[in-house]
């Protein structure tokens, strides 16, 4: 296939990728969003405002879409009412992570609105995370599963260790590939993993197809956020729906400058400056764009988001073939080639 041809399939792939997690799962993700605003009222007025402001600021909903999918791949049912509420729970579980990050990052826009740190401030904003949580434990209680509850006490930590982690190296320039993978790993493809190992135990899934499905969320998570980190350089804020180019700005070192750091030395200056200043001044954010594409450093961290997508895919093998694990096998393709 010449280069072109494979770039038109990837390009095919990746719309029909698109076309099956939001086609074939359409109806169980109406009954999320139903089930996410009943979960999110409450009697306290704030919370049911607030509760209901973060449930319009949409999303594409990818946990609770893996959660169902999960179920479905290994011949579960997925629009059952108990695998609804899961992937809801997943769905809280992420969203209490982005209003705590907001307020660490000082973030003012998500999504094309005001977060609710810039709206309520800061406390309003950690309270309402922590009230996610509780939310999202307390509705997950009812299932009655131990591995479940196991799963969701394990990723939680995970992602509060993540946080702690990523607060110790912001600032730091220096930071090493493992210590950017160990802080990717726990702040977002252990939630990913968790959503489709959780889908398989409601499906009912055998040992083998369970392991598949928790590996194929880690891999698939890692490639989602090094995308992400990707897009921070390479695409606008109107896209993004946020500042572009925040990551730097907020003392985080990401997969792209760790390798430019490596290809050339002498660039550890310009990310030292911009770090320093706390803005694209002396340093251009076009200048570190220039530099990382000129060394191959964006391309290398390209290749890694491809790798693990790779990995992602390859960990379905076991997985009889259905509408369901082919959307879970093209996912992969929809997210390398995503600009927001």
């Amino acid at each position: 296939m010449t280069m072109s041809g494979h770039t038109i399939a990837l390009d095919e792939e990746a719309r029909i990728s698109a076309r099956r997690i939001f086609h074939h799962i359409a109806n169980e993700l109406i009954q999320v969003e139903v089930e996410f605003e009943r979960q999110a009222r409450s009697n306290v007025q704030v919370i049911d405002y607030l509760g209901d402001y973060l449930r319009r600021s949409g999303g594409k909903r990818v946990r609770p879409a893996l959660t169902i999918l999960s179920t479905y791949a290994v011949g579960g049912d997925g629009a059952r009412y108990n695998t609804i509420r899961m992937a809801t729970v997943m769905e809280f579980l992420h969203t209490a992570t982005l209003v705590h990050d907001d307020v660490i990052d000082k973030a003012d826009m998500r999504r094309k609105r005001p977060t609710v740190n810039s709206l309520y401030g800061n406390e309003t904003a950690v309270l309402m995370g922590d009230w996610l949580y509780m939310c999202a434990f307390e509705t997950s209680l009812a299932e009655r599963s131990l591995p479940i509850l196991d799963i969701l006490t394990s990723v939680t930590r995970k992602m509060t260790e993540g946080e702690l982690l990523q607060l110790t190296l912001l600032g730091d320039a220096d930071v090493s590939e493992a210590q950017y993978f160990d802080v990717l790993k726990r702040k977002t493809a252990y939630l990913f993993s968790a959503s489709c190992e959780i889908g398989a135990i409601l499906g009912g899934a055998s040992e083998k197809q369970q392991a598949a499905l928790r590996d194929y969320g880690l891999y698939l998570g890692t490639a989602f956020q090094l995308i992400d980190d990707l897009l921070d350089f390479t695409s606008s804020e109107e896209a993004l729906g946020k500042a572009a180019g925040a990551d730097l700005l907020g003392g985080k070192v990401t997969l792209p400058l760790i390798y430019l750091r490596e290809a050339e030395p002498k660039s550890l200056e310009m990310v030292q400056t911009v770090l320093r200043e706390g803005k694209y001044g002396s340093v251009g954010q076009e200048d570190l764009l220039e530099a990382i594409t000129r060394t191959g450093a964006l391309a290398q961290a390209r290749a890694r988001a491809d790798e693990y997508a790779e990995e992602a895919r390859a960990a379905l093998d076991n997985l009889a073939d259905s509408d369901y694990s082919d959307a879970l096998r093209a996912l992969p393709t929809y997210i390398l080639n995503r600009d927001r």
